[in-house]
């Protein structure tokens, strides 16, 4: 059955990696994951409703479609409670799957898109508002600064009076992990 649905999955455009044990797919899904999963109630060594609780440890935006051959209300409603994205009892219309499978992706698709976004406007946000100007030199100045702020090396910042070297100071550490510690500006020519 698996590799049936997977040979169909496949002549219809999906991209579909197939796992004999959901152990070994528990190790390829990550936060960063793009996909959706497919899997069954019924297999060896890890129930379905278990591993959709795994997947959904690791990212509870993950879509997650169960099927069963054995399927009931009260096996429904533990499915759906678990996290699942949908539920869906064999036999089934391949075109059901195929439209659950496209609604899942299209969902995590826009997951993904939304936590990309959220980070650029956090990223952008911090430096935008405080470093003003549209030039070459200052989109290659907010790059430095957090390129610099992902790093774990000393930074002395030289210049002219007047021209930001403690607002670039102040914004190298806003970016870093070390955010939630205390800044001290020495201005070394005091």
């Amino acid at each position: 059955m698996r590799v049936s649905l997977a040979q169909w999955l496949e002549l219809s455009d999906f991209d579909v990696t197939v796992y004999a044990d959901a152990r070994d797919a528990l190790g390829d899904i990550t936060s960063d994951f793009a996909g959706v999963v497919l899997t069954d109630v019924k297999m060896p060594k890890m129930d379905g409703i278990s591993f959709t609780k795994s997947v959904l440890a690791t990212d509870g935006d993950i879509p997650v479609i169960l099927m069963t051959g054995h399927g009931d209300v009260p096996m429904a409603v533990e499915a759906m409670k678990s996290g699942a994205y949908d539920f869906v009892e064999k036999p089934f219309e391949p075109k059901d799957i195929v439209e659950s499978l496209e609604r899942a992706i299209e969902k995590r698709r826009l997951v993904i898109e939304n936590r990309q976004l959220r980070r650029q406007i956090s990223h952008r946000g911090s430096l935008d508002g405080r470093l003003i100007g549209n030039s070459k030199q200052m989109y290659a100045l907010k790059e430095e600064i957090a390129n610099i702020a992902a790093t774990e090396v000393p930074v002395l910042i030289s210049g002219e009076t007047g021209t930001g070297k403690e607002l670039v100071a102040r914004a190298i550490h806003d970016l870093s992990d070390r955010r939630d510690e205390k800044f001290v500006a020495v201005n070394c020519a005091a």
